[in-house]
């Protein structure tokens, strides 16, 4: 490494001058050209030039001087280019790189991740850069980008700075608390674990107003703006200002209107985005629930009988699974299950709030299995169009 020194006016035969002049000077040309012309005409008693002196004692001599002098003087500039061009030579990319660094990274880590992702144009000038830029000492974490044109001193402000580029943070079609971890890690510095331990505590849950059952009501999914390195407690705390943001008056005033609370209809959202395959049925099935909520009937959903024994995959339930013991098994525990079974789209929680207005107290998957119900208002037609489906199921071996 460059060793530190007291002055900017070293001799000019010291091995470093040149880049002593360029680094403390900004690399700018002129500027070392006229701290130059000071050592050779100003430090008469030290320098081993001392011009003028000499011109004065020996005018004979005059001529072969300057041309020494002017011919030192280009090899001078010539190098100081030479060396301009190297510190402040653009990265030529044709997309945008992005360098990592997490809390186990440390300098030599990032420079061997700028090899591999941006091919600094020199290593070793890269390195003296950063060490007169004291970098090495201020390593960062988070997400740099490095964009095309780029110089070196440019990406070490960048890195010493902290100033990164944000991640949009998207999480959808979240089933489970793992997945949603999962989900969130995948994108953030963050491991998952950790993050799926602060989902399963009910101290934090019972901070931000739900208990372990329900904390997922607070997560909708959207597209966030957030920086890589975020912390778990100041991810939480987003998603909260989201969740009261995405709770406004319109919104409360809906879910009052159908009678239930914000987190009721989250969970009542997480079953008919279950049961419906197609976005167009939600507020009709939305619709069917609050009719049989209204008429004190059980909701008997099959979605919350696939929750309760733990496999989503079900493609047909059988009557040994209407009998398992859970909060969520709506064939046998009345009103909504404890919390929900998914976190629900906001097409989902918006057709909740929106749903639509029939009688309809039944429905049933129908026989084609495309996905779509056939709904029904007495018991009588929803037999018959039971009765289809399980033949059609029968028909096709789904047992």
């Amino acid at each position: 490494p460059v060793r530190q020194f007291s002055k900017l006016l070293v001799s000019a035969t010291h091995p470093h001058f040149l880049l002593v002049i360029l680094l403390k000077s900004d690399a700018n040309i002129q500027v070392c050209f006229q701290l130059f012309k000071e050592i050779l005409f100003f430090k008469r008693e030290n320098t081993t030039f001392a011009v003028m002196e000499k011109a004065e004692k020996k005018k004979s001599r005059k001529k072969p001087v300057i041309w020494i002098v002017s011919i030192l003087l280009l090899l001078i500039i010539a190098a100081a280019i030479f060396i301009y061009s190297l510190v402040f030579k653009p990265v030529e990319l044709t997309e945008t790189k992005y360098i990592y660094i997490d809390e186990s990274k440390d300098y030599e880590a990032v420079v061997d991740q700028l090899q591999e992702k941006v091919e600094l144009p020199n290593e070793d000038v890269f390195r003296l850069l950063a060490d007169r830029m004291n970098y090495p000492n201020m390593v960062k974490t988070g997400r740099y980008a490095v964009e095309d044109g780029m110089t070196m001193p440019d990406i070490i402000r960048r890195l010493r700075s902290g100033s990164q580029e944000p991640v949009n943070l998207t999480f959808n079609n979240i089933r489970t608390k793992e997945n949603l971890a999962g989900r969130l890690s995948a994108q953030l510095m963050t491991d998952s674990l950790s993050i799926l331990n602060v989902l399963n505590d009910s101290a934090v849950a019972e901070s931000y107003g739900f208990n372990e059952q329900t904390f997922g009501a607070m997560f909708i999914p959207n597209t966030y703006e957030v920086y890589w390195d975020t912390s778990i407690e100041s991810l939480m705390n987003r998603m909260k200002r989201e969740y009261d943001a995405f709770w406004n008056g319109d919104r409360m005033g809906k879910a009052d209107k159908i009678g239930l609370t914000p987190i009721e209809v989250v969970t009542l959202a997480s079953i008919v985005e279950e049961e419906a395959t197609y976005s167009d049925e939600y507020p009709t099935v939305a619709g069917l629930y609050i009719n049989r909520l209204n008429r004190g009937m059980r909701l008997e959903a099959d979605p919350t009988i696939k929750f309760a024994v733990g496999d989503p995959t079900l493609r047909r339930i059988l009557f040994k699974h209407l009998e398992v013991e859970s909060p969520y098994n709506t064939y046998k525990t009345d009103g909504l299950p404890p919390g929900p079974i998914r976190i629900p789209s906001t097409t989902s929680i918006d057709a909740t709030l929106n749903p639509q207005d029939h009688n309809y107290l039944f429905m049933c998957a129908k026989d084609d299995l495309s996905g779509r119900h056939n709904f029904a208002v007495t018991h009588a037609e929803h037999a018959r169009n039971a009765r289809a489906y399980q033949r059609a199921l029968n028909e096709r071996g789904i047992f």
